[in-house]
């Protein structure tokens, strides 16, 4: 099978720090994979090798089949690239950037007016094209970023932690554009930190942690390797919340989670669930939330860990 994207033993290093250490990747055309892990888990490296910005120490890696050292030219015409940070001159116009960015890329004036009126309305920015970009909101800045990175049409887009610093609403109109370019046939690499977007987007995702990738599969694929369920139960008494977790503790010999005005606890044997509820019965606590469901992506990279992706890692990140 030709891959749109594989990397096979990727190694990378800053001084003492091992960015990358022997890595794997293999995403077939037209599918998102979604990398998971927190700062300075080796994510940004990846992607900067990917996108011929970096050489790996060791191990290989390509492009829809163009060798990302040897064919490195071949490979950024058929990239692109949306970084952590919007990249947008804010003295020009919307029209202004991508016009550039057209012309850099050897359009035509009038090719390049035409790309950047139909991104614009693409990306729901049409009435602010002819504005600063200084002007534009921080998702606005995003969306932009994102229709710079398609005036050249890339076959490939590595999206690297394209949403960090947006608010819910934001994130979520670029959730939307990232799922109209899978439905026009993009492959796409999307490092993140926040696993509800990897739930959202990905079709395959894999977590790295310390420059290594220590799982892989679909999000259903992953949330199966904990094996356990998640029990959540909210008392109506908000004051009954410890001895709700009393209860749990007797019956599944365990301490749960307390917070948020409820109790959580993973469970590997469902009939502790009726258990629990005939407990609470017998002691008159009446439940206004019971619930077990399948384990989360946050609560399997814990697992898997021992911290959460949102944490930040103990080594400083600045390239990686």
């Amino acid at each position: 099978m030709r891959y749109a994207i594989q990397a096979e033993g990727l190694v990378k290093h800053y001084g003492e720090t091992k960015a990358l250490d022997g890595v794997d990747l293999a995403v077939p055309p037209g599918r998102l994979l979604g990398v998971l892990g927190p700062n300075g888990a080796g994510k940004t490296t990846a992607v900067r090798i990917l996108a011929t910005l970096l050489s790996p120490d060791a191990g290989s890696a390509s492009v829809l089949g163009f060798d990302v050292l040897r064919q490195a030219h071949q490979v950024r015409s058929l990239i692109g690239l949306t970084g952590q940070y919007a990249a947008v001159d804010e003295m020009l116009t919307g029209v202004e950037n991508l016009v550039m960015i057209g012309r850099l890329l050897g359009l035509s004036r009038s090719e390049s007016r035409q790309r950047a009126k139909a991104l614009l309305e693409r990306f729901d920015l049409a009435d602010a094209g002819g504005r600063a970009t200084k002007t534009y909101s921080g998702g606005m800045r995003r969306r932009l970023d994102l229709a710079a990175s398609l005036v050249g049409r890339p076959q490939v887009l590595f999206l690297d932690e394209p949403t960090t610093g947006l608010d819910p609403r934001s994130r979520t109109e670029l959730w939307g554009v990232v799922r109209g370019l899978m439905a026009d046939g993009v492959t796409v690499l999307l490092t993140t930190q926040y696993l509800e977007e990897a739930d959202q987007l990905a079709d395959d995702i894999v977590v790295f942690d310390h420059g290594r990738v220590i799982a892989s599969g679909t999000s259903d694929e992953l949330k199966a390797t904990t094996g356990a369920q998640v029990l959540e139960v909210r008392p109506l008494d908000a004051q009954q919340l410890e001895l709700v977790a009393k209860v749990v503790t007797d019956v599944i010999d365990e301490e749960p989670e307390l917070s948020g005005g409820k109790v959580t606890a993973a469970v590997y044997d469902p009939a502790v669930v009726p258990a629990v509820v005939r407990r609470l019965d017998d002691l008159g606590v009446v439940a206004s939330e019971l619930t077990l469901r399948k384990s989360s992506l946050d609560e399997v990279f814990l697992s898997l860990t021992g911290h959460r992706a949102e944490e930040p890692a103990d080594q400083e990140e600045v390239l990686v």
